[in-house]
């Protein structure tokens, strides 16, 4: 049968960890959800030509680029995707915009709150053009996620009093873990706070519909200097320990309280020395009539608290986000039948490109972005202060 939709050509920037997730949603998006473009994996761009070349074929995008700039002038490509380190998402999302190509860019949105306005700004005129821009917080695309959201703004939860965020991870508790570009801060921004840290805080002023007012941080680096070699994995390794080392730049773990708009406050911490914790990204929220829990290791399974319920029999149920009315799980597999990480990245794919059609702004919007690295940069300066910060 011939395909009538129209073509929305795709080109990514950058092709690691992030590079893989996002090339694989955006050849499975179209094939599980009536999508009304049509998805074309026109361009990937890296400085390495070779590695890029390797991600080309192993994915099906149709060409490679080494410098992203090239991919502005292409009559073919209509959306950019920015998949790699922070510090340089600012020059190639801002240039992307104003070149009129539609932006997805990874999280955390910028390196610095500045750039996150400039950023900001950009999208704002370019929306006006008809031009989209999202920032990638795919774990709101989890279902559990999402339906807890509908939950809380359906009233269920009533006022929210008591939110607590952990993400925690332990691939960098190997002191001998090798020295990448997530260690130093002129790369990265900062350390386990923007790196995952950005993601608990997005979750949950997304999950409460409310945002962060104040807040008072800690933040600790536990190993200062990392092994300059070695063998990388996805994101930690392993290296000899007569290798030479180089300094640490960034945060091996933040914690911090918060205050939010209407008077809840919130408890959050991220590590990546969670010794044992792969990617238990966690959210708990009490409110007056109930309460839910979420953690990303267990991602298909929503408990959730019902305070009206009789005393007697009342208790947390699990709720096994499954079912075809659950959000997004109708275009997947039969009840019991979990999702798994990748998914998010394909349903971000879903809503960027059925807002595009639309000519809707999608969200996460660069404004959701800038208002997370806010709080990222409050909680630095609070952390190396010793005082509150309010935003």
């Amino acid at each position: 049968m011939t395909d009538t939709r129209p073509d929305l050509g795709i080109a990514m920037v950058g092709y690691a960890f992030m590079g893989a997730a996002h090339s694989q949603a955006w050849r499975t998006a179209p094939a599980f959800f009536d999508l009304p473009l049509r998805p074309r994996l026109r361009a990937v761009c890296g400085r390495n030509e070779d590695a890029a070349g390797e991600v080309a074929r192993r994915f099906g995008w149709e060409s490679v680029e080494t410098d992203w700039r090239a991919l502005l002038t292409r009559d073919d490509v209509d959306v950019i995707d920015v998949c790699t380190p922070g510090n340089t998402h600012a020059e190639i999302a801002i240039a992307a915009l104003e070149a009129g190509k539609h932006v997805l860019c990874e999280k955390p949105l910028a390196n610095t709150v500045e750039e996150a306005e400039a950023m900001t700004e950009a999208a704002t005129a370019a929306a006006e053009r008809g031009v989209r821009a999202m920032v990638g917080f795919t774990y709101r695309r989890t279902p559990a996620v999402a339906l807890a959201r509908q939950l809380v703004a359906s009233g269920r939860l009533g006022t929210i009093r008591h939110v607590r965020g952990q993400y925690l991870q332990d691939w960098l508790a190997d002191e001998n873990a090798p020295l990448s570009w997530r260690l130093d801060k002129s790369l990265a921004g900062s350390g386990a706070l923007g790196d995952i840290g950005a993601h608990i805080i997005d979750m949950a002023q997304f999950v409460t519909g409310t945002s962060i007012a104040s807040v008072s941080g800690l933040m600790e680096t536990f190993v200062q200097t990392r092994p300059l070699g070695g063998d990388h994995a996805t994101l930690g390794g392993s290296s000899s320990v007569d290798a030479e080392r180089g300094p640490v730049t960034v945060d091996d773990a933040a914690a911090f309280t918060a205050r939010f708009v209407g008077g809840a406050i919130g408890v959050f911490e991220a590590t990546r020395f969670a010794t044992g914790r792969k990617n238990a990204l966690r959210l708990e929220i009490n409110g007056t009539l109930g309460s839910l829990a979420f953690d990303f290791e267990d991602m298909n399974v929503l408990e959730f608290f019902d305070a009206t319920e009789d005393p007697s029999v009342a208790g947390f149920r699990r709720i096994i986000v499954t079912e075809a009315s659950h959000p997004y799980v109708a275009a997947w597999w039969p009840p019991g039948h979990g999702l798994g990480y990748e998914h998010g990245f394909t349903h971000q794919v879903v809503d960027l490109v059925t807002d595009i059609a639309k000519g809707a702004n999608p969200a996460p919007s660069f404004a959701d972005g800038l208002a997370v690295q806010r709080v990222l940069a409050a909680v630095e300066a609070s952390a190396a202060s010793g005082t509150t910060q309010t935003l």
